[in-house]
């Protein structure tokens, strides 16, 4: 039986993230990303061209031929330690989940973030999303701090 990871697909390629790609990182990132859940984090243009301003940048993107397959944004420092890595987001298109795309998204960045320098790698998972937090585990992640987020709905006066 073959696992997840020895199922990519070979024609599937890794590069670096350019310019030429945000286009289609923003949208698969609208498209695979509910932002409601986690309402302190934001999906736009500029959160993404960040990533690549960075100095250490460890942004990669999935490519089958020319359709995105699947992207990692990662970047050096983590709150106040400039020596961890932040693996901030993943996704794979829904067509190429369960092939081992974002298997090899996630060795890339680790890689990228430990060449620049990390000492650690960090990444965060919403609680509900099971299917991350076994690639992270696959990946050798382990959990580390729960943070419970407290909302309190404020209704007008009537």
């Amino acid at each position: 039986m073959s696992t997840p990871a020895a199922s990519a697909r070979p024609e599937i390629g890794l590069e670096p993230m350019a310019a030429t790609h945000l286009a289609d990182v923003l949208a698969l990132g609208r498209q695979v990303y509910d932002t409601s859940v986690k309402p302190y984090t934001s999906w736009s243009l500029s959160a993404i061209a960040g990533h690549l301003d960075g100095e250490a940048s460890a942004c990669w993107v999935a490519l089958d031929g020319a359709r995105l397959a699947g992207f990692v944004l990662g970047s050096m420092g983590f709150d106040q330690r400039a020596d961890w890595g932040n693996l901030e987001w993943i996704a794979s298109a829904p067509d190429y989940q369960g092939q081992g795309v974002a298997s090899r998204l996630v060795k890339a960045c680790v890689a990228a973030l430990t060449e620049a320098g990390a000492s650690a790698v960090v990444t965060d998972v919403e609680s509900r999303n099971t299917a991350s937090a076994a690639l992270m585990r696959r990946n050798g992640f382990e959990a580390s701090v729960s943070v419970t987020l407290f909302v309190r709905e404020v209704r007008p006066a009537s």
